[in-house]
């Protein structure tokens, strides 16, 4: 596809198909199960983005059931209400459960795993509570999630939980938030990784992509979904009859990269606005007609490959255009993994560093040979590209904070020279 060199939206076509990729997604379903007071809401805001259970719309579906959503996160959560010990009411939401598998079954709707959250302090479990998990665990697959797992006391409970060889998939600890024990002393936050990864064993495949969408427990797996697929991507694109074309004819790059970026986008699921998607596309092509972004990402890419500067004016080759694609997809996903993780502590974003940092990955990821560009992603195993990302944005902000009271001084002391020269 060529475009004309009319102004050319990139950051609206980026925006539309992140959508339509979202939108495609198979919405994944998830019951969080367990008595009152339990901290399943602090489970919901920790482990699903955008603090699900206090933004999301929560609507009654049953007496003791409650259907959460949002728009733009493909993740349905069904929260049991009121759920006590009384015979009649376990009775009561038993059946509730039940009615809704059998009536979501075979559709997007249907249940595919439970949450079941118990206190990690507890001694013991009540025999009416274990007689409703075995019933439901006959439906559903069901992890057992131990909240303010504080000490031995929670490891106990856990191999007690355990002994009783109760048909559950899986028993895990987790701290949902760090727990502050003195002014000296914090427990971090724990468990939420291994609950991610545990829910994924559990799921159907046709729902992954949903539920890594849906989470923000786990970056570094999101950034490493996102590698791998871009990897493929730029691999069928580019490595299968890709035609060498003329660097005029730059921009036939353009719709490859945005449905490049597009994805990625939809994998992150972060809340991404034009002036972010603006600021990211500036720090390495620009933002008007087509012919000019390709021409630009082309243009600086091949600043900092090494022999590679004659290509200018001449032609592109398909070797040539996979490292472009790739460090610009690399480099996109370092950035979206730092704006997740703040996203993810409440933080806001300055744009301006987001837009340096965007600059330096895609130069430092440009003179990769393409080998170790398509390795790359393996580097997550140990989060080194990611936490090299998040000091490089670290520093920024450091210097940023630097910058700022450093002109502070030199504001107040012109302003005390001049007042004492108004004086004399």
């Amino acid at each position: 596809m060529k475009f004309p060199d009319k102004k050319y939206n990139m950051i609206q076509e980026i925006l539309e198909k992140t959508e339509a990729e979202i939108e495609k997604m198979d919405p994944v379903n998830i019951l969080i199960a367990g008595k009152t007071g339990v901290g399943k809401s602090t489970l919901i805001n920790n482990v699903f983005r955008e603090k699900l259970a206090d933004t999301g719309i929560g609507k009654p579906v049953t007496k003791h059931l409650r259907r959460i959503s949002k728009e733009g996160i493909p993740i349905v959560l069904y929260d049991t209400r009121g759920l006590e010990l009384e015979e009649s009411v376990q009775k009561q939401v038993k059946g509730e459960i039940f009615d809704i598998v059998a009536k979501n079954k075979q559709t997007k709707e249907a249940i595919h795993a439970v949450y079941y959250c118990l206190q990690a302090n507890s001694s013991r479990i009540e025999e009416s509570e274990i007689d409703l998990i075995k019933a439901i665990s006959n439906k559903l697959p069901v992890i057992l999630v131990l909240t303010q797992s504080i000490g031995k006391p929670a490891e106990e409970f856990n191999t007690y939980l355990e002994n009783l060889n109760l048909p559950v998939a899986a028993v895990q600890n987790i701290m949902a938030e760090p727990f502050e024990i003195t002014d000296d002393y914090v427990i971090p936050a724990f468990g939420l990784k291994e609950l991610i990864d545990k829910t994924l064993q559990l799921i159907p495949k046709e729902a992954h992509d949903a539920f890594m969408n849906a989470q923000q427990a786990d970056i570094e797996r999101k950034a490493k979904a996102a590698r791998r697929w871009a990897s493929r991507y730029v691999a069928t694109t580019f490595g299968v009859g890709f035609v060498p074309i003329p660097f005029s004819d730059a921009s036939v790059l353009v719709p490859m990269q945005v449905t490049l970026l597009a994805h990625i986008t939809a994998i992150f699921g972060i809340s991404m606005d034009k002036a972010t998607i603006v600021s990211l596309i500036a720090a390495v092509g620009g933002t008007g007609s087509a012919t000019m972004i390709g021409k630009m990402l082309v243009g600086n890419a091949l600043k900092f490959i090494p022999g590679a500067g004659t290509v200018i004016g001449g032609i592109i080759s398909g070797t040539t255009a996979s490292v472009v694609t790739s460090a610009l997809g690399l480099s996109y996903i370092e950035v979206l993994s730092i704006i997740a993780t703040k996203e993810k502590e409440g933080e806001s974003i300055d744009l301006g560093l987001i837009e340096r940092l965007m600059r330096n990955q895609f130069k430092k990821n440009i003179r990769l040979n393409r080998k170790k560009l398509n390795t790359k992603e393996l580097e997550f195993g140990s989060d080194k590209a990611l936490n090299e990302a998040y000091e490089s944005y670290r520093n920024m902000e450091e210097g940023e904070g630097l910058e700022t009271k450093v002109g502070k001084v030199k504001r107040a002391v012109h302003t005390f020279i001049d007042k004492r020269k108004k004086r004399h």
